[in-house]
């Protein structure tokens, strides 16, 4: 009987990992284009102005944007820890230097090792990349910071389900109108259910590549 608990303990765990595959571990870390503003009001440093604004900006394309609003309120230290709660989880194949530095803790010699191994076809490989300069624990930290974009037409239920904010009916239409043909075929589908603002949002998780 423990050995069929033990076995079934491990299968839970790889599923768990494989739906993780692609978009990073981000539960812990709030997004700007998804919080509520209750959530946003418990963030440090942001005053009821500064979550009008993250409000009335949404959606932004990544925390460099962000970053813009604060900045004329908040200090770099202040907004370093703001991004400790609140992220858009960056892209890692096309993030600009820029947008990695404003991850809390980086530095220049990390921001190049993200971008060295470029590209990424799975989290599995940015642990196993970054596991090379820093321990498991720093590369847990740094992972829900980031996702590697889904194959649209590879992708599984699992793989979708790990998007910010999929709905399980989205989940269910990315995956009915695969295969698509090019990224406009996307918007076009998935523009049916949703504003031109919320496909946006969707497809900067998502690559034909």
């Amino acid at each position: 009987m423990d050995r069929i608990k033990a076995a079934l303990f491990l299968a839970t765990c790889l599923c768990w990992s494989l739906a993780q595959a692609q978009v990073g571990n981000n539960d812990s870390i709030l997004n700007p284009n998804l919080a509520e503003e209750g959530e946003l009001a418990g963030v440090a440093h942001l005053d009821e102005g500064l979550v009008a604004g993250i409000v009335e900006g949404r959606p932004f394309a990544s925390t460099l944007e962000v970053d813009a609003l604060l900045s004329g309120s908040l200090s770099d230290e202040q907004r370093a820890e703001v991004y400790a709660e609140l992220f858009i989880p960056l892209n890692l194949n096309t993030a600009s230097g820029d947008e990695i530095m404003l991850i809390p803790g980086m530095n220049n010699r990390m921001t190049h090792e993200f971008e060295e191994y470029r590209p990424y076809t799975s989290l599995d490989q940015f642990r196993q990349e970054i596991g090379k300069y820093v321990d498991d624990a720093e590369v847990a930290r740094l992972e829900q910071y980031v996702f590697a974009p889904l194959n649209l037409n590879s992708a599984t239920r699992d793989d979708f389900a790990t998007v910010p904010g999929a709905s399980n009916r989205m989940v269910r239409e990315f995956l009915e109108y695969q295969p698509y043909s090019d990224m406009d075929h996307f918007r076009r589908e998935i523009g049916k259910y949703v504003d031109e603002n919320e496909v946006a949002r969707f497809e900067r998780y998502m690559t034909l590549d």
